[in-house]
């Protein structure tokens, strides 16, 4: 299984999943999401495969978050242009994301990623 593990290495939880990954074996891609941030199709994409609500995918506790004022803002907000908003900075974008051929982790949950990610 090919996992796409996006991250922000100075991110405590990105780097306990990353670990995570590291000790059960599971190869992964590596991708920063400050530097390579998803764009909207991508974002759009991940979604729609993830199942989860569009508002999993904000990092609801971010300086960036709280400074756009995004919670009061976001509801009025269609989907595109959550999604828009998410492309313009990978510090929008709730992380880690782990990201396979037919799911999508949002923030790290052992047991989640456990789950959907350890093969047997």
């Amino acid at each position: 299984m090919e996992v796409l593990f996006v991250e922000y290495p100075k991110c405590s939880t990105c780097q306990k999943a990353r670990k995570w990954l590291e000790e059960n074996g599971i190869a992964y891609t590596g991708r920063h999401i400050r530097e390579d941030n998803p764009g909207a199709e991508e974002l759009k994409q991940w979604h729609e495969k993830s199942g989860l609500d569009i508002k999993r995918f904000f990092n609801t506790s971010g300086i960036l978050y709280k400074e756009m004022q995004l919670k009061e803002k976001l509801p009025s907000m269609t989907l595109e242009e959550k999604y828009m908003l998410l492309a313009t900075d990978g510090m929008l974008v709730k992380r880690p994301l782990a990201v396979t051929q037919d799911r999508v982790l949002v923030g790290f949950k052992e047991q989640e990623w456990e789950e959907a990610l350890k093969q047997g």
